[in-house]
């Protein structure tokens, strides 16, 4: 049975391991979306207000080189993820990639797109301290409390 599997990734180690686990654990009938979520950073960087301080109008360049920057970390992350869950095996037609701007937070969108047809969500632990996730959360605890039509699994 065909299995839809929805791993989210950006540009971190941790998320690659999600991939790895993926590209040796699951079969090849498995369709596979890898979902990015994307800051958007593209509208403050057009944004060109008397309103914006002087501060920020003298480093918005320096702001905006950094964001494209980032982009593009993201677009490779997600061009090697494919191209590990294609060495592995699994066929290239089966790996579709969604990369989508933010919309109401980053768990947020994952959960949104996770309650949107799939069976597993597969994402990366990022590794910050208990303390720091009691007080802010992570993003994959809000994912596994959040998702509602699929399993979770988390790797670190």
């Amino acid at each position: 049975m065909e299995k839809n599997v929805l791993i989210a990734i950006d540009d971190s180690e941790n998320a690659m391991r999600g991939v790895n686990f993926v590209a040796g654990l699951f079969g090849k009938d498995i369709h596979v979306t890898l979902f990015s979520v994307l800051h958007d950073t593209e509208t403050i960087c057009e944004y060109n207000s008397p309103s914006l301080t002087p501060y920020f109008r003298t480093e918005r360049e320096s702001f905006c080189a950094l964001e494209e920057k980032k982009k593009k970390l993201l677009e490779s992350a997600v061009e090697a993820a494919r191209c590990c869950l294609v060495n592995a095996g699994l066929p290239a037609e089966l790996i579709k990639v969604k990369i989508e701007p933010r919309s109401k937070g980053i768990a947020r969108d994952i959960i949104r797109e996770a309650d949107s047809g799939y069976d597993v969500v597969v994402l990366g632990k990022r590794g910050i301290s208990g303390v720091q996730e009691f007080f802010f959360g992570s993003v994959s605890q809000k994912v596994i409390n959040g998702v509602k039509n699929a399993s979770v699994l988390v790797v670190s």
